[in-house]
């Protein structure tokens, strides 16, 4: 299979991965730049940068890459037992680039109302695809969301546990009551999210979690929602709201 269409396929699918490249070899034998081998988060990989030890390190490496997001260039000084795997020749050198593959993040939001539109709008414009979910058709449609990736209509426990969630995911509570709030918060606890950020108020926050708590929700996996929601900009309007929220975001993304 060529390897860029597997790359394309895992960003599809909103799997993980990680790119090694060839960046340099110094020494007289037969260059090899530009080789190069994709390692998927199951740990099997399609193409070669040498084999042996070399390629032993760079899977190793790989993985920790795919979980911590962060390119990094290796470097290895070839034994003769290298030098006979990859074809180079002893006392040279190679240095390989490697890049983790990960999905466009996927930005949950939950509630259609004011603040949805404008963040849906400026989270694709910075990068997110995004989801609208909501039980009310008249709210959650594509003339109030032109620019969502999906929409979803329904009860907010059925379309929840179809949804894709994975490490990439954001999630962002604004439904219409404390009562759906408090039951998406739950699931959005269980789930591996890199973000979850809920709209209220410290009173009602801290209802909602004590109430949480009470049905079995780990504390610790409270204390890392996002609530109130979005950076302290003193934000009045659903469009302030929202760049408020699209801000903290991004602090996240980069963080």
């Amino acid at each position: 299979m060529d390897l860029y269409e597997e790359i394309a396929k895992i960003r599809a699918n909103g799997e993980r991965a990680a790119l090694a490249t060839i960046i340099s070899v110094h020494g007289s034998a037969p260059r090899k730049d530009f080789a190069k081998m994709l390692i998927k988060s199951d740990g099997t990989f399609i193409g070669s940068v040498g084999g042996g030890c070399v390629e032993a390190e760079v899977w190793q490496e790989a993985r920790l890459i795919i979980e911590n997001e962060q390119p990094k260039v290796l470097h290895f000084k070839l034994t003769e037992k290298d030098m006979e795997e990859s074809g180079l020749i002893c006392g040279g050198a190679l240095d390989i680039f490697v890049e983790p593959i990960i999905p466009d993040p996927g930005l949950f939001i939950f509630g259609a109302g004011h603040v949805a539109q404008p963040l849906a709008q400026i989270g694709t414009m910075i990068g997110f695809k995004v989801s609208i979910i909501d039980d009310r058709e008249m709210f959650a449609n594509k003339e109030r969301f032109p620019s969502a990736h999906e929409i979803f209509v329904g009860e907010f426990s059925d379309i929840f546990r179809n949804l894709k969630i994975n490490k990439s995911s954001y999630i962002v509570i604004l439904t219409r009551g404390h009562l759906y709030d408090q039951d998406v918060l739950e699931w959005a606890c269980r789930t591996e999210a890199k973000y979850v950020g809920m709209i209220g108020s410290r009173h009602k926050i801290k209802v909602l979690y004590k109430n949480l708590e009470e049905k079995g929700v780990q504390k610790e996996a409270l204390q890392g929602v996002h609530a109130p929601i979005g950076l302290d900009i003193k934000a009045k309007t659903p469009e302030e709201i929202a760049v408020s929220i699209a801000a903290e975001l991004i602090k996240v993304r980069y963080s």
